[in-house]
């Protein structure tokens, strides 16, 4: 806003409507049209913060000399710092302002992702992950705020939910260009596009600032005893979730990590329970309609591990990389838009559940679509089951976003930061869960597949004995050895064997994933037909709640 703008006087209709939100004054149309813009910038950038390193992975660890131990620590650890940050970011807001929060995260981040340009170390880099962790959720929040700033009053809700779908299309969108900044293989790439994201964030916010918002006094001193025992307590969850699979589920420190995570938080949660101002309204999250709340993200998140873990995994284990799969990311691109766009258009504040419904009708359709894979199958084959379930991965998300949101500000204010707290909890450690008791169940799978496999061969088959001669041939020209050989056509056969077991054990992973989305849809789908057949809007009260609030903050 320019400078002269601070003697403004706000009207009714265009003030904060909670503190720590911008005000939302009339703006011409090209102005809109320049935060919708920067709003697209800010949630595809705080997307792509993690989406990059999700989707090169394997070359960050090769660059560094990582072991999957350690690589799994820089994935874990953005999902540790993001988790929490955004109750805390709420009051942050509210109190310090809207200002000092972008000047004090995006130049924070800043230097971080320089320091990662010209230091190469696993430590540098876990401190970036942290720290995109913390920016990310924040830029999530100024994503929304400036495209509700483009929007008409009736329609500024549904710029919300625009923020929180755009985060979403980080990790597709890095599938996407991460082959051409890795041409020349320098994973330095990388970093230097990273940096020059932040840089047009920090540009355009500075160019565009956001309207003023109104401070109070929202810290007390109980809040960072919370938050200390809270964040400590999730972070280690969300550390157990993501390397379970990977030093397996019986390593000791496992058990030790789940159980000191189990005390903190209930620790945590204590301390709330018994404050007169709750960081966290326990009485409120413990209600069922917040209760079923958090099931539906949660079991939503672990069904669409189908696409982040099943279809990435599986086309992985065929041997495809990321410059293969490049048309397959676009088309999940397109699909994931698509369900922004038609979830927004399509939301209907008396009847919402459908939407839900639909998408788990659509997880379980793709599912069982893709649970008859072969070793012959190619990203080609997976076009249209990939680009429905992007499509159903983003057309839940308006509803369900829109139902947390009426129940928790009907409540007062001061519920924003629970809610906050309930959906990051519970789109991340479904996330996570999903990912880790599918990989879980596909590694244990593979292992029986093979055991199969192994056992239905044996060395006095013809057909056996053929296979081993002719991969063994292909060495001819390079070995003359026939033992040599023959241990080769061996190495091969056995590679062979293990890649149709991870096949198999794939296809068990789809078949599971579409059996529970139809226990989804079966519970989802009946209470929708008993509420539409007595003719019954969840939302009601919470509706009315609203339109008292925005006519009592227009007097």
């Amino acid at each position: 806003m320019p400078a002269q703008s601070a003697a403004y006087e706000f009207q009714p209709h265009e003030r904060p409507f909670l503190p720590g939100s911008p005000a939302t004054p009339d703006h011409p149309m090209g102005r809109r049209i320049a935060y919708f813009a920067i709003g697209i910038l800010l949630g595809l950038t705080g997307g792509l913060s993690n989406g990059l390193l999700l989707a090169n992975l394997p070359q960050i660890q090769g660059s560094l000399g990582l072991t999957p131990v350690e690589g799994g620590w820089l994935s874990a650890i953005y999902s540790m710092t993001s988790v929490c940050m955004s109750m805390l970011l709420i009051k942050f807001r509210q109190q310090f302002g809207l200002q000092r929060f972008n000047r004090v995260f995006l130049t924070g981040f800043l230097g971080v992702t320089i320091l990662q340009v010209f230091v190469h170390s696993y430590s540098v880099e876990l401190l970036t992950r942290a720290a995109a962790g913390i920016v990310g959720s924040g830029l999530t929040t100024l994503c929304f705020f400036y495209i509700m700033q483009a929007m008409p009053a009736t329609a500024r809700l549904s710029g919300m939910i625009i923020g929180f779908g755009l985060a979403q299309l980080g990790l597709p969108l890095a599938r996407i260009v991460s082959p051409f900044l890795l041409a020349d293989g320098d994973i330095q790439n990388l970093f230097v596009f990273e940096l020059g994201l932040t840089l047009l964030c920090l540009g355009a916010v500075a160019l565009l600032r956001l309207p003023p918002s109104e401070r109070i006094q929202a810290f007390e001193r109980l809040d960072f005893l919370t938050f200390a025992l809270f964040a400590p307590g999730m972070a280690l969850l969300c550390g157990v979730l993501v390397q379970g699979r990977i030093v397996w589920w019986t390593t000791p420190w496992l058990g030790y990590a789940t159980a000191a995570a189990v005390l903190l938080i209930g620790a945590a949660m204590l301390i709330e329970h018994n404050r007169a101002n709750p960081l966290l309204n326990t009485r409120w999250m413990r209600t069922r309609n917040v209760l079923r709340f958090i099931i539906i993200v949660a079991a939503i998140r672990v069904l669409l591990s189908e696409q982040s873990f099943g279809s990435t995994g599986l086309l992985t284990a065929l041997g495809m990389g990321n410059d293969q799969m490049v048309t397959l990311n676009v088309v999940i691109f397109t699909g994931s838009v698509l369900g922004i766009v038609a979830g927004v258009l399509t939301l209907n504040p008396k009847d919402l559940l459908w939407q839900v419904v639909a998408s788990a009708m659509i997880i379980a359709a793709v599912a069982f679509m893709d649970s008859d894979a072969t070793n012959l199958t190619r990203p080609a084959n997976l076009y249209v089951s990939q680009g429905l379930l992007a499509f159903a991965a983003l057309f839940w998300m308006g509803p369900v976003t829109m139902v947390g949101i009426l129940r928790a500000i009907s409540k007062g204010p001061s519920h924003l930061v629970s809610f906050s707290a309930v959906f990051g909890i519970a789109q991340t450690v479904g996330g996570l869960a999903g990912t880790a008791v599918l990989g879980t169940i596909q590694i244990a799978r593979e292992r029986l597949h093979s055991q199969e496999i192994v056992h239905s061969l044996t060395a006095g088959d013809p057909l056996v004995t053929q296979r081993l001669q002719q991969l063994g041939g292909a060495y001819a020209r390079v070995e003359g050895d026939p033992v040599l050989r023959q241990a080769e056509g061996t190495l091969l056969f056995s590679q062979q064997v293990t890649r149709e077991a991870n096949i198999l054990a794939f296809n068990d992973v789809f078949f599971l994933i579409g059996l529970l989305a139809l226990v989804v849809v079966l519970w989802l789908g009946g209470r929708w037909l008993w509420l539409k057949a007595h003719g019954i809007n969840p939302l009601a009260e919470e509706l009315v709640a609203m339109q008292k609030m925005r006519e009592n903050a227009a007097q």
